[in-house]
């Protein structure tokens, strides 16, 4: 994998470390969790990994700069420059306090503004997801033990299977009923929520995942997993994601579909 090999060899050594620090809090008797300003929970994990995470990038990429969900962004020590490490240390926080499984570090490398490696650990799941610009995309256990991966051949929307993160969040931006038409047409719909759709989304195990709004650490490391896997992922308006966008990935096939029913006039 020339030229993204050593960023992703650094990514899982940054996903080890990620993963011993959320897994000993993970069910903690003593976990602290404090709410935000824009009132979502952040746990002492939370802040822990990331703390971890950008030391070790400091000492390893210290040309590179870093944004992540706790602390914001850091430039590089040697100065402005095209590379910047996103980071959230743990997507699906609200699964995480509740003591369910699903929830993961999600690691990605931006060249300007396009992500070209991303990585996702789910420890609780003892699975990662992992991908760089025009090498594939890879599942399994850690680096060593990886199968490639790729979306579903499936093209109608009645024979797909259809996931969302929350109904509330598409009723917040006025699209509730094109949520819920979608739902009734596909042959299955489930809300997985958070990284794992997408997740699922790269392996085949499911066609379509939506969500209406994303911050870019929520996103960037998706991004080059799903293409990568084959898919499509873009906002509502069929541009890259980005911070504060709207994230639609689906297996290609069916992402015009998608997006006209997500964008046509109410009824």
């Amino acid at each position: 994998m020339a030229g993204y090999a050593d960023d992703l060899a650094l990514a899982h050594l940054l996903a080890d470390t990620a993963d011993s620090i959320s897994m000993g809090r993970f069910r903690a008797l003593d976990l602290r969790v404090e709410s935000k300003p824009d009132l979502t929970p952040v746990s002492d994990a939370d802040t822990a990994v990331e703390q971890a995470i950008r030391a070790t990038l400091a000492r390893a990429r210290p040309r590179d700069g870093v944004l992540g969900e706790e602390f914001g962004h850091t430039e590089a020590a040697a100065g402005p420059g095209s590379r910047r490490w996103v980071i959230d240390p743990i997507d699906g926080t609200k699964n995480f306090v509740r003591g369910v499984p699903i929830w993961g570090t999600l690691i990605a490398l931006l060249e300007g503004e396009v992500p070209v490696a991303g990585l996702v650990s789910a420890p609780a799941l003892g699975r990662r997801w992992w991908a760089a610009r025009g090498h594939g995309a890879f599942a399994g256990k850690h680096q060593h033990a990886a199968t490639r991966i790729g979306v579903s051949g499936v093209g109608r929307l009645s024979d797909a299977s259809f996931c969302f993160a929350s109904l509330d969040g598409w009723a917040s931006v006025g699209r509730l009923e094109a949520i819920v038409d979608l739902s009734l047409s596909a042959w299955r719909s489930r809300a997985y929520g958070d990284f794992y759709g997408y997740m699922l989304l790269a392996e085949g195990a499911l066609d379509i995942m939506v969500e209406p709004e994303l911050s870019l650490w929520d996103v960037a490391a998706l991004i080059p997993i799903v293409t990568e896997a084959g898919g499509t992922i873009t906002d509502q308006t069929g541009r890259p994601p980005g911070d504060k966008t709207a994230a639609i990935a689906t297996n290609g096939l069916l992402h015009e579909t998608i997006l006209t029913a997500l964008t046509s006039p109410k009824r």
